[in-house]
């Protein structure tokens, strides 16, 4: 480990700092961020190589329409900076009731027949970012004759187009339709990446006899507010399926590194480890009908029942050394500093090419 890094929030989100699921660092050396928890994203602001902070809260329900009332969470699980815009990723997951120590045997064995979905998770939208404030539209910095807008994947009637072109998948479609929570190796979407006009979703679930799945999608503006699915492939599909071999592990985040995808993989169940770092090179170009074999780079450490580790972003830019900032869901109680601080690690990241 390089070294760790103190990030601190103010009251507004001092509860969320311990379901960090998302991070992003952007070239003005802001750090966004999401939590599994909320419908906010976060921005903190570099103050030295071990500290950011000047917490801002932006509402996901100022830029774009929300299907339910914003205290209802979004399940940020992915955040990626591309072009001018902030995109961001709910889980698209079904979730189970967990039994609670303060309930009887009898009320916790009822809630874990309960299996809800939350019209907030299926939000994959794109709010423009410009001199480090979100905004719903506002010329592009470099070409004032193009406008960014802000706008969401088409939702349907309980989820969104994705959803529901997935629902024939011979792969995935069992997976969504029977409505499998995300932590029992159901549906789940943990990661984005966005390389030009495409976008690369990577799914902590369902993982197929050790392999996981990456999506790649390509959308356009249909209307105010509004992307659609552009048809990607020869036979006009609206996605493609990328098969990786983590050694059964599923995704927990996706970043960019130049053409290569850097992947953090670790449990699909409700699992402690292990947690590891892959690289796929050339990720961004991936030829179809292929199976992937991602270069192992390193071990992230996990706790027991903490330290979750859940987002990562490149890091070089403060280190000045290519290197990988790491932030924890469930994070180990010496990881929480003061009222609203909570540390993340710095890892060396290793270039084998």
């Amino acid at each position: 480990m390089l070294n760790k890094v103190l990030l601190t929030f103010t009251d507004s989100f001092k509860e969320h700092r311990e379901d960090l699921s998302a991070v992003m660092l952007t070239p003005d050396k802001h750090l966004w961020l999401g939590s599994d928890e909320t419908s906010t994203i976060e921005r903190l602001s570099f103050i030295d190589t071990k500290n950011f902070g000047k917490h801002k809260q932006f509402r996901v329900a100022e830029y774009i329409d929300l299907p339910a009332p914003e205290d209802e969470e979004i399940d940020i699980e992915g955040i990626e900076y591309s072009d001018s815009y902030l995109w961001i990723i709910g889980s698209h997951s079904w979730k189970r009731k967990k039994a609670k120590p303060d309930k009887s045997d009898i009320k916790n064995i009822e809630r874990l027949a309960k299996i809800e979905s939350e019209p907030n998770r299926y939000i994959l939208a794109r709010i423009p970012l410009v001199d480090g404030e979100l905004c719903k539209s506002c010329p592009h910095p470099k070409n004032s004759k193009a406008q960014l807008t802000a706008a969401k994947l088409q939702l349907t009637e309980s989820e969104n187009v994705l959803m529901e072109v997935l629902q024939d998948d011979p792969h995935l479609g069992f997976f969504v339709t029977a409505k499998i929570p995300g932590k029992e190796n159901g549906f789940d979407i943990e990661g984005i990446a966005v390389y030009q006009n495409r976008i690369f979703l990577g799914l902590r679930g369902p993982v197929l006899r050790g392999w996981a799945v990456i999506l790649e999608i390509e959308v356009e503006l249909s209307q105010v507010g509004e992307l659609t699915l552009k048809p990607i492939t020869a036979k006009s599909e609206r996605y493609k399926k990328h098969f990786v071999f983590l050694n059964g592990l599923g995704i927990r985040d996706l970043h960019l590194a130049n053409e290569d995808l850097l992947i953090l993989a670790g449990p699909t169940m409700d699992l402690d480890g292990p947690v590891q770092i892959y690289r796929l090179q050339a990720g961004v170009n991936l030829p179809d009908d292929t199976l992937h074999y991602p270069e192992y780079v390193q071990d992230i450490p996990f706790g027991k029942q903490d330290d979750h580790a859940e987002g990562i972003t490149l890091f070089e830019d403060i280190t000045g050394t290519p290197s990988l900032l790491v932030v924890y869901d469930s994070p180990a109680k010496n990881r929480l500093v003061g009222d609203g601080g909570v540390i993340a690690d710095v890892f060396e990241l290793t270039i084998n090419h």
